[in-house]
């Protein structure tokens, strides 16, 4: 553990998937600097999709291959379970909730997100997914067809859904939509997706809203806003994050849904970076936002990395993401919005498919690409083009070639 006082070329605050992309890529631009990532949870960083995804699929997959190996690969000290508490921007140190004070030449606020939570019972059965801890509490809960309830229709909810009814356990989804990803997807595609949770056993619950619960006789009787009673042996909720900016608001940062930071993932002080989940970023192509994935993740804490140890070069990247649900793989670039208006382009038996989502003004703001990898640089070009006067809705289907 660090002394007190003890000085760092570079800390990184958070212990996630981007604090390793930027500890590797400060090591790989300034070989002799120090650095120390400072964590709350008490494991190193890992492959955090895994732990929804992969870990649950692949029998041949295990934790300890999805651990990031950030201290080998990066010469990082690392200071786990102990978040820090506070940031003196004026000093250059962070101090943690043990005591702990640190000082830093270039600081990374990569504090990521905190899970929403609903109001249920204080019980560890009840989990907010988000930690290697959440995956291993998640694993003991499930099995031998026990009754998980999962909330919330989102990425986390659906793939959690579908990862735990294909591993001998009831499942029931609970979503505020009439449909699964109702708000993400064309309603054709919508209904498929449902039917698809319904023809892998998951119980679906539409329209619901959790609102209470408590235990009786041993297991968690959770209600929802109508009075529904769900009597289950664990409840697992998947309702997203909101970004954890408290440390920086406190320090006297700009903080704007998330942490505003310029082109060079610089902060309101020129010592301080952000980046991740917590950053609030201008895109190139899509204008200012934040984004809550893994290719950012990697992409973007690279990035900082490099520009932290002397390297520095704008972000450019515009991230994709993916999901998987049942075997089908799905990615998107930009913003997916039901409620937009979509072109469509699908093969034949609609196996595989693009749908291209337009902004009011007209403009791609997100490209859909379902069953149909490889295709996100693609789709970034679409949009570039799209922006840029030289791509007109009529020309949009078959601009990414499906075939079939």
């Amino acid at each position: 553990m660090a002394s007190t006082s003890e000085h760092y070329d570079y800390v990184i605050i958070g212990g996630g998937m981007v604090g390793d992309a930027a500890a590797k890529a400060i090591h790989e631009t300034d070989g002799h600097g120090s650095i120390l990532i400072i964590g709350a949870d008490p494991e190193p960083p890992i492959a955090r999709p895994a732990l929804s995804k992969k870990l649950w699929r692949d029998p041949d997959f295990t934790l300890d291959q999805a651990w990031l190996n950030t201290e080998q690969e990066s010469g990082v000290e690392l200071m786990t379970a102990d978040p820090a508490t506070s940031i003196d921007l004026d000093a250059h140190t962070v101090r943690t909730a043990s005591g702990e004070q640190v000082a830093y030449g270039k600081l990374l606020i990569a504090t990521g997100g905190e899970p929403h939570h609903l109001d249920l019972p204080d019980d560890d059965r009840v989990i907010a997914f988000r930690t290697v801890s959440d995956y291993r509490r998640l694993r003991e809960l499930s099995g031998d067809n026990r009754h998980l309830l999962v909330v919330g229709g989102g990425f986390i909810g659906t793939e959690l859904a579908g990862s735990l009814v294909q591993n001998d356990t009831r499942v029931t989804l609970a979503y505020p939509e009439n449909l699964v990803n109702d708000s993400l997807f064309p309603r054709e595609l919508a209904q498929a997706v449902t039917q698809m949770f319904i023809d892998h056993g998951v119980i679906l619950s539409p329209q619901t809203r959790i609102a209470s619960g408590s235990v009786e006789d041993g297991q968690l009787s959770i209600r929802d806003e109508s009075e529904t009673t769900f009597m289950v042996d664990g409840v697992v909720v998947g309702l997203g994050i909101s970004p954890s900016t408290e440390l920086a608001e406190t320090a006297g940062l700009n903080v704007d849904d998330g942490v505003v930071v310029d082109a060079m993932l610089m902060t309101s002080h020129p010592d301080v970076f952000a980046a991740g989940d917590v950053a609030n970023y201008p895109d190139r192509l899509l204008g200012q936002r934040r984004v809550e994935h893994v290719d950012n993740a990697n992409a973007m804490g690279a990035r900082v990395g490099a520009n932290m140890a002397g390297d520095p070069q704008p972000y450019t990247h515009t991230p994709y993401f993916y999901s998987v649900l049942f075997g089908i793989r799905y990615e998107a670039v930009g913003s997916l919005d039901s409620s937009l208006d979509m072109v469509q382009d699908w093969t034949a038996d609609r196996s595989r498919g693009v749908v291209y989502y337009l902004s009011d003004s007209g403009e791609v703001a997100g490209v859909l690409l379902w069953n149909f990898p490889d295709q996100t640089d693609a789709a970034r070009q679409v949009i570039a083009d799209s922006q840029a006067g030289t791509l007109s809705r009529d020309e949009l289907r078959g601009r990414i070639p499906i075939g079939g």
